[in-house]
């Protein structure tokens, strides 16, 4: 069995139809999602909701997002809800209308497309394995300098699990308002690093209007399928013109209750923190006892690994692994990063361990 492409922590059907193996029965380590499932409130309460279909949502969502203020710890004015995050990156590029921007990378694939749709040219700048993957903000602004209009971040960024702390993002902030650039700062996965409130730019938006931070319920709720995500931002001129932009009503009225309801369930929130927490440690001291795998920092819910051993490919990995109905991420295909390189999240202990087990049969 050979996989025949790349593919996304979302790709079971294709998974399915390439490896033989029934979509139910794949355990993906590659979608970066919270091994609890759902909120456990809101498994238990969005039934009693179901008459929230027969009428149409709140067109201004004041309530989730006077929610989502509390939960961020900031002013709900300042929040803006789309229907996933992806809607709202697609928004926000469309009104910015780049005609450079530059991509920290490697990172998630989407920014380059939205930029690109909207007639706009990506530039990246590379995180380096010599630093472990941590941004250089010394070499990051010296880039900065050449007509770019868009700097875009992912934080913790993905795949490198990598992060920027809010000292350095302010010195960022600094700079590209001097050189009247905005910030796009993608914080899918906050939630899950060990210390979210040191490295969360929410606070900055009260200083800085040329920042725009996205969220969503995807990874660390557990939702994809809801899909409803939130920015923040401090510039209500830039706040006004996406809710101008966007369609009405694009979250339904159970998205947006069962939104209310995860973002106050503080038991969920707390075991979630506690077992990735726990695990990432675990798990990355198991990787870093073998001497042909080389885990980088992980700060996130998810963990890049190198292997240093001649003869094995990422893409052997990902083959081995499928063969147990265990989904890794082949990273070849992002930019910077080549065939030596795979990721995997964390899920429950056990399921870790049998990851574990096929990885070390690899490169015994």
């Amino acid at each position: 069995m050979k996989p025949k492409e790349h593919f996304h922590g979302s790709d079971l059907e294709e998974i399915e139809q390439v490896y033989h193996i029934k979509k139910e029965d794949i355990i993906s380590f590659s979608a970066n999602v919270n091994p609890l499932g759902v909120s456990f409130r809101l498994r238990e309460t969005l039934t009693n909701h179901i008459d929230a279909i027969t009428s149409y949502p709140d067109r201004e969502y004041t309530s989730l997002r006077k929610c989502i203020a509390e939960y961020a710890d900031t002013d709900y004015r300042n929040v803006v809800v789309g229907n996933g995050s992806t809607e709202l990156i697609s928004l926000f590029i469309q009104i910015a209308h780049p005609k450079k921007a530059l991509i920290v990378g490697p990172t998630y694939s989407e920014y380059e497309r939205e930029v690109a749709m909207g007639g706009g040219r990506s530039h990246y700048f590379s995180l380096t394995e010599a630093s472990e993957f941590m941004l250089d903000t010394a070499s990051l602004t010296e880039e900065l300098s050449r007509d770019v209009d868009l700097l875009i971040l992912c934080n913790p960024n993905n795949p490198t699990s990598s992060v920027i702390r809010r000292g350095q993002m302010r010195e960022i902030l600094d700079y590209c308002k001097r050189r009247s650039i905005t910030v796009l700062v993608d914080e899918t996965y906050v939630e899950f690093s060990d210390e979210p409130e040191e490295v969360t730019a929410i606070p900055l938006t009260n200083y800085y209007n040329n920042i725009i931070i996205l969220r969503g319920i995807s990874k660390f709720f557990a939702a994809p399928g809801l899909r409803l995500g939130y920015a923040v931002c401090g510039s209500h001129d830039l706040l006004r013109e996406i809710n101008r932009r966007k369609n009405p009503w694009t979250i339904n009225s159970l998205a947006a209750i069962a939104g209310e309801i995860m973002f106050t369930d503080e038991e969920y929130i707390a075991t979630t923190r506690k077992l990735i927490a726990a695990e990432r440690e675990r798990v990355c001291e198991r990787l870093a006892e073998s001497p042909y795998l080389k885990a980088y920092r992980s700060n996130a819910n998810f963990v890049l690994v190198k292997i240093l051993k001649e003869g094995i490919t990422s893409e052997k990995m990902f083959d081995e692994a499928i063969k147990r109905c265990l989904m890794i991420r082949d990273c070849s295909t992002f930019p910077f990063l080549n065939n030596q390189y795979f990721r995997f999240c964390f899920m429950l202990p056990e399921q870790n361990d049998r990851l574990l087990d096929v990885i070390f049969d690899v490169i015994k």
